[in-house]
């Protein structure tokens, strides 16, 4: 017998912080999976676990800084897989890295990432996680300890090590993300990537080479000073899941703590930016 789920489709505005935040309060309420879309994001829920007030405390759908409408409708349960072959392209990053589905076929680039990608956030689709792998690209990761902050499908992670990195932790603080990232660390034959499941309170007294961070901006602010913490003289810390207009705020609070700026990528006005300690 096919799973009945009910499935919404929110339209959010701002998108940014606001699509955060939604996901987050759903996901307590008992929301399972979701995607991303242009306006916001669809979310899918097992009809059991569903009532007619199931809305009742997502505070953010009363709050006067943001203007959310949404649907929803009953639906046969989806297959996912399915889903994501007929919607699910391969990249490539810089001619060196290509990130693939497992039924896309090999096109044997210097780093080849088979991801799973269910409903994890991070395929190298979105602006951020591109910007993000071309950095890992760009720079020495030969021996580091590497921390992949709110790693999604663990991605970022997998083409560091492939890139030389020597001991590599994976955390997100969604269950969803851990069990994805666990299977695509597997399916890439991964050996130096441990996953947590956990926020930065995991973080006491770990210390690294490098603080992959891609996640969004009030999220980075609030946990800047303990990356700060987890990393020594000479440190590189790569940030990204804002705007453009975000940067400045951003420098800012990497200033205070000490950080030094070096770059930063753009891309349809999104950022990622280096600083080093």
């Amino acid at each position: 017998m096919s799973q009945i789920y009910i499935g919404y489709d929110f339209k959010v505005s701002p998108l940014q912080s606001g699509t955060e935040i939604l996901i987050a309060e759903l996901g307590y309420a008992g929301f399972e999976s979701f995607v991303e879309t242009e306006e916001g994001v669809t979310a899918y829920i097992q009809k059991e676990e569903w009532s007619q007030n199931i809305l009742d405390d997502i505070h953010i759908l009363n709050s006067e800084e943001f203007e959310i409408e949404h649907t929803f409708s009953e639906i046969e349960q989806i297959n996912w897989n399915s889903e994501w072959e007929k919607n699910f392209d391969p990249i490539e990053v810089d001619g060196k890295c290509t990130v693939r589905a497992p039924f896309h076929p090999n096109k044997n680039f210097e780093y080849e990432i088979v991801i799973e990608p269910k409903m994890s956030f991070g395929t190298g689709h979105h602006e951020t996680t591109f910007m993000m792998l071309q950095f890992i690209l760009e720079n020495d990761f030969k021996g580091k300890t590497v921390l992949d902050m709110g790693c999604g499908t663990a991605v970022l992670a997998i083409l560091a090590e492939m890139r030389g990195a020597s001991k590599l932790d994976a955390i997100d603080i969604d269950e969803w993300c851990f069990e994805n990232s666990l299977e695509n660390i597997q399916r890439n034959d991964c050996k130096n990537i441990s996953v947590f499941l956990g926020d930065a309170s995991l973080l006491n007294e770990r210390k690294y080479d490098v603080v992959i961070a891609n996640i969004n901006r009030n999220i980075l602010l609030n946990d800047m000073e303990t990356y700060r913490k987890c990393l020594d003289t000479g440190g590189e810390l790569y940030l990204s899941g804002f705007y453009n207009e975000d940067l400045p705020i951003i420098k800012d609070a990497c200033n205070n703590l000490g950080f030094t700026f070096v770059e930063n990528k753009e891309k349809n006005k999104w950022v990622a930016a280096k600083f080093k300690i």
